[in-house]
């Protein structure tokens, strides 16, 4: 499993993380509480990490910035709401 790019949609208690390959297929979808996404984070190999600039974006941007991924926060008018299907 190569991840390339996770999108992480950030919410109150919990977050929904999709993983991307290189060829922009998903080949990860998750749902978990917020310090999971950054235990989760710890065990991959530095890719970029997109997510939408709010409140607590900043932090986890910290976080996960040091553990050596490089983050890219979205202003929240050109996310495109989490979707599954």
């Amino acid at each position: 499993m190569s991840i390339v790019i996770l999108g992480i949609d950030l919410g109150k208690n919990s977050c929904s993380i999709v993983g991307l390959d290189t060829a922009g297929s998903v080949i990860l979808r998750r749902r978990m509480r917020r310090d999971g996404v950054i235990a989760f984070a710890s065990r991959l190999p530095p890719c970029t990490m997109a997510m939408e600039a709010c409140c607590g974006a900043h932090h986890m941007d910290r976080s996960l910035a040091a553990l050596g991924h490089e983050v890219r926060l979205m202003s929240p008018e050109y996310v495109r709401p989490y979707v599954k299907a």
